[in-house]
């Protein structure tokens, strides 16, 4: 379980066969632990000198962004909450659900709105305040319609994480907030 408060940024290093690795500036990885990049839970199966290895399944290639990552990619990291950590942001799993696209960027006094299209289906998911995760990013939806959404960014969040450096038309990987999912599927499975 994360909370979607990017801890650090890591950069993608490149693959040797179906294994990613990561710098990151973590120190004390262990074996086993669960670490977000982009969203995406994975364990670390190697690691020294702060160079992370995750072995990654061609299902998790093909529905993220992790296939797409080429060597000098800026990544969006986050250990797995432990017991009696603050849940800054909102409950997630790392379990991506699909991708999306960023479509628009329109500065504001405060910020930027940035306004994604989603994978087809997504649009049941979200509310008007509802949560989502965007790369991993815990945020609030601001204007759903459909499978399009738009969340009010700060300036520390686009320095903090890689949105900042996103363009129109880059991928992103969306999970949505898993009371919302658990909800609609209870409630589908009732009629």
């Amino acid at each position: 379980m994360f909370t979607g408060i990017i801890q650090h940024i890591g950069t993608f290093k490149g693959w040797k066969g179906d294994r990613l690795f990561i710098q990151t500036p973590f120190t004390r990885v262990k074996k086993g632990e669960s670490i977000a990049l982009d969203g995406v839970c994975l364990t670390v199966v190697s690691g020294r000198a702060r160079l992370l290895g995750f072995d990654v399944t061609e299902e998790t290639r093909r529905k993220t962004t992790l296939g797409k990552w080429k060597p000098g990619s800026k990544v969006n990291l986050e250990r797995a909450m432990r017991l009696g950590d603050a849940l800054g942001g909102h409950m997630v799993q790392g379990h991506v659900e699909g991708l999306g696209w960023l479509i628009g960027r329109t500065p504001e006094p405060a910020g930027v709105m940035y306004r994604f299209h989603g994978y087809p289906g997504l649009g049941r998911y979200l509310a008007t305040k509802g949560s989502v995760a965007v790369d991993g990013i815990s945020l609030t939806v601001v204007d759903p319609a459909g499978d399009d959404f738009s969340v009010a960014i700060i300036p520390h969040t686009e320095e903090a994480t890689t949105l900042g450096l996103k363009g129109i038309g880059d991928p992103v990987n969306l999970e949505t907030d898993i009371i919302a999912r658990q909800v609609a599927v209870y409630l589908e499975n009732m009629k």
